[in-house]
């Protein structure tokens, strides 16, 4: 870096606090739970009347959406929990177990859903017109709710919320699968009278599958999966932005709930006193909280680095105003 130049930080969106985070997570929640009874009632009801299996399958499947929606927002309240003497990394991990439970949910969901239609696939339907009528309205409401959830999931960095975006996306792949099989029931019963319970099976096949790959990311981030390369690349940039930090020896980051908390082994001058590195620690530490809002905590160890730099042997303080600032 030239001499007097002033360090660049990687650009980020402005962060939420914590509390807003949680509150717009379960405002999101909530919205999800009341569309999903409305469309889980509505598909069952309609779908018994209508004599349809895909209907009252994509039903069952909204059920599951409801239940999903209420872990993610009992999830997203226990994560809000301030840090305790227990629980001194916070309650984060409720957040992810969220998203484990929508994934499990999925799971039994789809075998479920997919035995239903195959022990009804002998069996000869005739439907009403109205059938048709809830799925057309799920496809509209869906799309709007999964878009919904992956940009603020994204935004707030939640797990479950991501989780329930994909649940959205399951819902509305299983409800275009029931819109078609539907209307190849009533475009020609005679000849496609088993396409509405073989549409319930593909349901129950999709649902499962995708369900999968929920279950395998919410494990990734309990096994304390590190961040990508480009979130570490710019943990280490601000951290040897601040004067005296010489290099960085290790450099670990593990998820807890909607952020991640880092283990950083800083070098400086092995000719600096305590005071002096420990002050360097400090605004290592502040910086990378200011400038990375998905950081939640940083633990700075101080190494004695092999290579001082010229920059710091004359042991300035990592406080002291430096000149031309």
């Amino acid at each position: 870096m030239p001499a007097g130049a002033k360090p660049t930080y990687p650009a980020a969106r402005p962060p939420l606090y914590p509390d807003q985070e949680d509150l717009i997570g379960r405002r999101i929640a909530l919205l999800s739970m009341s569309v999903g009874v409305l469309l889980a009632a509505a598909k069952i009801v309609v779908g018994i009347h209508a004599g349809s299996t895909s209907v009252v399958s994509d039903g069952l499947e909204a059920v599951g959406d409801v239940l999903s929606s209420a872990i993610v927002y009992a999830g997203l309240w226990l994560a809000s929990k301030p840090p305790d003497y227990e629980h001194p990394y916070g309650h984060g991990r409720y957040e992810t177990l969220a998203g484990l439970a929508v994934g499990a949910l999925l799971l039994l969901a789809g075998a479920a859903i997919f035995w239903h239609g195959f022990t009804g696939l002998g069996e000869q339907t005739h439907l009403r017109p109205y059938a048709l009528y809830p799925l057309i309205a799920a496809v509209a409401l869906k799309i709007g709710l999964a878009a919904t959830k992956f940009r603020v999931g994204k935004r707030i960095a939640s797990t479950s919320l991501e989780a329930d975006a994909w649940h959205d996306l399951t819902d509305l792949l299983s409800t275009s699968v029931a819109l078609v099989a539907v209307g190849l029931t009533l475009a020609n019963p005679i000849r496609f009278g088993k396409a509405d319970h073989a549409g319930g099976m593909v349901i129950g096949i999709v649902i499962f599958f995708l369900s999968i790959q929920v279950v395998r990311r919410t494990v990734e981030l309990l096994v304390d999966t590190m961040p990508n390369p480009g979130k570490m690349g710019q943990i280490r940039q601000v951290a040897l932005s601040v004067p005296g930090a010489l290099a960085i020896e290790k450099c670990f980051a593990r998820r807890t709930g909607l952020k991640y908390h880092v283990d950083l082994h800083l070098e400086v001058d092995p000719e600096m006193t305590v005071r002096e590195s420990h002050e360097i620690a400090t605004q290592v530490k502040f910086e990378i909280k200011q400038h990375l809002h998905w950081v939640a905590d940083v633990l700075v160890h101080v190494e004695p680095s092999s290579t001082p730099s010229l920059h710091v042997s004359h042991r300035r303080s990592a406080f002291e105003p430096v000149d031309g600032e």
